[in-house]
């Protein structure tokens, strides 16, 4: 009868054993679980590997919406356009004219920058149509695609309607102009570093 031999692991080498899982433990927990589960990143492995992109908290307030990782306080419909008190001029109800801007396309760079806001605007006529395509060079914008009226006489509060409010870094669309005037983009940039914009358009506009 043959005899069958036991393999003895010594107590050094279970302690080890136990120490290495501990420690191997403690560095995926530190390195990955807590930015993802807990948005805690102390050694700053959540940031680097992307880790922290995952963590949601729970009680996110309502008032913010979540993009790309990043929180941005929710717009409200009240934002869009000019406010009750500012009288819709006569001037939105003239007719369109028979004959178009020419078509034409241009591409245009517009920096804003760190910190602030800045308005590009081109002019068209009633009806009016326009396609168009932007895109930042890195990070997201506040913008308020708008439009004001042109009226005969100068005003102190200017109307203007909102047709798109939005935190973005890349935008298509088209348009036709639902009255006379100038029309185009507010673009805020709150990042700490200038933001180019390249914007496409293509229709009939005047610059």
């Amino acid at each position: 009868m043959s005899e069958i031999n036991h393999q003895i692991v010594e107590k050094k080498e279970i302690i080890k054993a136990v120490l290495f899982a501990l420690v191997l433990g403690i560095v995926i927990l530190v390195s990955a679980v807590l930015p993802a589960e807990y948005g805690v990143d102390p050694v700053g492995t959540g940031k680097l590997f992307g880790f922290d992109k995952l963590y949601v908290p729970e009680d996110m307030p309502d008032n913010f919406a979540t993009t790309t990782g990043k929180t941005f306080p929710l717009i409200k419909m009240d934002k869009a356009g000019s406010g009750p008190e500012v009288k819709i001029p006569v001037e939105v109800d003239n007719p369109a004219p028979e004959k178009q801007f020419t078509e034409r396309e241009d591409t245009i760079e517009v920096i804003v920058p760190a910190g602030k806001g800045i308005e590009y605007k081109i002019y068209m006529l009633k009806y009016g149509k326009m396609k168009y395509e932007w895109t930042t060079d890195k990070e997201t914008v506040y913008l308020d695609f708008h439009g004001e009226v042109k009226q005969e006489k100068e005003v102190t509060d200017v109307y203007f309607e909102s047709y798109t409010l939005a935190y973005s870094n890349n935008m298509v669309g088209t348009f036709y102009a639902p009255f006379e005037g100038k029309h185009g983009w507010f673009f805020r940039n709150n990042n700490n570093k200038d933001i180019t914009i390249t914007l496409k358009l293509k229709g009939q506009y005047s610059m």
